[in-house]
């Protein structure tokens, strides 16, 4: 169903959440009182399986198959694919309240189509008598599920689909008690090797390993977070926005949510803070608690950041909402616009059987407009500008909420769907209708099924996936290899990919599968940092610094390369590795950094530069104050001299 973009109204919506949460736009710039659109008009409700598949309208060429349904699939809210394309869904029947200790009834099956039909035809249940259900991924030897208040890993070493224990807790301290809706959620493996995950803003979590004191937690509200398998290291990627649901990496690694209530479309950056929906920033590490110990909300024990001085922003030209009252306005009358603001699971499509002009589109459901939105994506700077592009299919029926979405090793993409009538969330368990869910499958063309079982393939073979044109092989491979640990065959293979495959991507997947194996050492690092590519230059920068243990040469390197490097990729990737040193390491390379004037007009450097420089000004402000002199960069030197009129009064925090 092809939705034309309406420019105006998303121009006033965009205007009027901005207005409305305070940021620097005019009253009198503001549009003049704009007349609501009509109710929208939808088709169908309470459709059974067979007959909502029907009722699909999908682009010319597309199909869609009832995967499965009621009664053998009920509440999907979450789903992983594992090494053999085999379906893992969590079913949330406890949802909107946890259950008492023990009597949680969530459970987690498999499913599997074994003849290519389009329907599954094994069932399994993997494992039951859960509680409180939000997240869901697969890999390692394991399940890894959200279910507030924990992050669990049930292990499955031999892979029989029998869980070996009930798992352990590897994380507690998430909300149960607030949203339940906005609990951690939309697991995914990001290129690093790490699992990512969202979570949102009315949820107020203090998050640790079980038994950490809570002085040494990392509070989470708003947020992309992740958590290394194998070193059992958690950290806020990003913090801002206000409840995402949904996250994924493009070809490049570039890491993209979409949230609720404000605008939809975010690229998030690893150490960024970003607009929210409501609340105060906060310290994103216990370097940052420390440094601001004065600023701690009293009731909540949140520790609040003020030196943030200004957010980052959305990246979208456009919302999904009509008219110039604010999202909530717009709910049932936003047909035009997109179909409304609260959206849910997001794929940056880069399956290999779908038409071209599909991949590395960026696709999200919308919960109140019944279908699949389709944004794309342009560069723009060391960033992106998201523009509003046809929707991309639409359910025809108002009980629809689809979740989430992933495609196969055949570039078909699953969709689950909550299907219930009540579209918003409360806390009265008995408003939710739990006879329905169901899942799609969306097919281009004669796609045809194959079987597949990759973990059975070779080191050698898995190198080679690398290069597949379906990321569904490349990332699969990509950890199944850092499951085995690498070795010198192994890295032998990725370096001659790196050096001598034409394509970017490619270069970039070797790169990733050599450090997530331990096969990037530092002074082959050292030497990526002057490759002819600016995307394998900022992702070293980055793989260098995820230890936060950084040799005086990579150092050294660093600031050569913030003085003279011409991407503004690059430079991006400095500012946001540098958050992850000790502040008196930051400053050459900052000297460096705040150089660019061409940055000053970018949409992620000047904040990205300040947030990189907060730390140093604020224990240094006489340096602090020569390196606002030295910058070229506008907005770096306002905050710097705002910062340091700070500690002029008195506030050394």
């Amino acid at each position: 169903m092809m939705i034309k973009k309406n420019p105006v109204g998303a121009w006033i919506g965009v205007l009027a959440v901005s207005l409305s949460i305070g940021h620097p736009l005019r009253a009198a710039d503001a549009a003049g009182d704009v007349p609501m659109p009509p109710m929208d008009s939808i088709r169908f409700a309470g459709l059974s399986g067979e007959e909502a598949v029907k009722a699909l309208t999908l682009p010319p060429g597309f199909s869609a198959q009832l995967f499965a349904a009621e009664p053998d699939i009920l509440q999907p809210i979450a789903f992983a694919m594992d090494h053999r394309g085999r379906l893992w869904v969590a079913e949330a029947y406890e949802y909107p309240l946890r259950a008492r200790e023990g009597e949680g009834r969530d459970r987690i099956l498999i499913l599997e189509d074994t003849d290519g039909d389009g329907h599954f035809d094994g069932r399994k249940v993997f494992k039951d008598k859960m509680n409180l259900i939000s997240g869901l991924e697969v890999g390692f030897g394991g399940v890894w599920v959200g279910a507030a208040p924990n992050l669990i890993f049930i292990p499955d070493r031999n892979g029989d689909d029998v869980p070996d224990n009930d798992g352990e807790v590897l994380l507690d301290g998430w909300n149960f008690t607030a949203d339940t809706h906005e609990t951690l959620n939309t697991f995914t493996w990001g290129p690093d090797g790490w699992l990512y995950g969202c979570h949102g803003v009315f949820c107020p979590s203090n998050v640790g390993k079980p038994g950490t004191p809570a002085e040494e937690r990392q509070w989470v509200d708003a947020a992309v977070w992740r958590y290394h398998p194998q070193r059992h290291a958690f950290e806020v990627f990003a913090e801002g926005t206000s409840n995402p649901w949904g996250v994924d990496f493009d070809a490049y690694g570039q890491c993209f949510i979409e949230a609720c209530v404000i605008p939809h479309l975010w690229h998030m950056i690893q150490g960024a803070r970003y607009q929210r929906q409501g609340g105060q920033h906060y310290s994103v590490n216990l370097d940052e608690i420390r440094r601001n110990t004065t600023h701690v909300e009293a009731r909540s024990g949140k520790p609040v950041f003020p030196y943030f001085y200004e957010d980052m922003q959305s990246i979208g030209d456009h919302v999904h909402w009509a008219g110039d009252k604010g999202p909530h306005a717009g709910n049932s009358r936003s047909d035009s616009a997109g179909g409304g603001h609260a959206h849910a699971g997001l794929m940056v499509y880069l399956g290999d059987s779908w038409p071209a002009e599909y991949r590395g589109k960026l696709f999200m459901n919308n919960i109140h407009g019944q279908r699949m939105n389709m944004d794309v994506p342009e560069r723009r700077g060391s960033g992106f500008v998201g523009h509003h592009g046809p929707d991309f299919l639409n359910f025809n029926d108002q009980w629809s909420q689809a979740l989430n979405m992933r495609y196969d090793q055949n570039g078909s993409v699953y969709v689950i769907d909550w299907y219930d009538k009540n579209q918003c969330h409360h806390r009265n368990y008995e408003g939710h209708d739990r006879s329905n869910g169901r899942i799609y499958k969306i097919v281009y063309g004669d796609t045809k099924w194959t079987s597949v079982n990759l973990a059975e393939a070779s080191d050698e073979q898995l190198v080679r996936c690398q290069a597949h044109a379906n990321d569904w092989y490349v990332r699969h491979a990509r950890q199944i290899l850092q499951e085995r640990g690498g070795n010198a065959a192994v890295h032998a293979g990725l370096l001659a990919m790196l050096e001598s495959d034409p394509e970017t991507t490619h270069k970039l997947n070797a790169l990733w599968t050599l450090h997530v194996t331990g096969g990037l050492k530092e002074t082959k690092a050292l030497s990526l940092l002057d490759h002819s590519d600016e995307h394998v230059r900022a992702w070293t920068i980055q793989c260098l610094t995820e230890s936060r243990e950084v040799s005086d040469t990579a150092l050294g390197q660093f600031a050569r390369m913030a003085s003279s490097d011409s991407s503004p990729v690059v430079r991006l990737y400095l500012a946001s590795a540098l958050q992850r040193l000790p502040v008196e390491r930051r400053w050459n390379t900052l000297e460096g950094l705040v150089t660019h004037a061409e940055d000053a007009s970018d949409h992620n450097l000047p904040l990205m530069v300040w947030y990189a420089a907060e730390g140093p000004v604020s224990t240094d402000w006489r340096r602090g104050l020569k390196l606002m002199n030295r910058s070229k960069i506008p907005k770096v030197r306002e905050l710097i001299a705002r910062r340091i009129a700070s500690l002029m009064k008195g506030d050394n925090n």
